[in-house]
């Protein structure tokens, strides 16, 4: 049997509330663009405000997942969901680099990727 990349959905927005329905838009998108690319969604997590990303509850459990070897790739509407901030962009990619994690988007395809750490060693 094949072995399916693990993929975690991840929605954000700026806003306090989703009164349009946004995040729901956004995981329905993710959800059909990882059948289509064949990924196994193993987990999903929102976050709403504009919190730094490293202090959000939904990008935590992303993080948790990701430690534990659960998660493979991480698909996502667009970066601006992660940060705007050019700081937490670079500190997210340098985390990427570390993890291995692959990052991708409908609109681009993949945003990041990166070699295991184990790979480079």
């Amino acid at each position: 049997m094949e072995n399916k990349r693990r993929a975690w959905i991840y929605c954000a927005i700026d806003a306090p509330e989703d009164g349009h329905k946004v995040l729901k838009r956004q995981r329905q998108e993710l959800m059909s663009y990882a059948k289509h690319m064949g990924f196994e969604t193993v987990g999903s997590s929102i976050d709403l405000g504009g919190r730094p990303l490293w202090e959000r509850y939904g990008f935590h459990q992303l993080v948790d997942a990701v430690q534990e070897g659960r998660v493979d790739v991480l698909l996502i509407a667009n970066p601006g969901c992660l940060s705007r901030a050019g700081m937490q962009l670079a500190r997210f990619e340098a985390w990427v680099k570390h993890s291995g994690l692959r990052v991708f988007s409908p609109l681009t395809g993949e945003i990041l990727q990166q070699r295991r750490r184990t790979d480079i060693e």
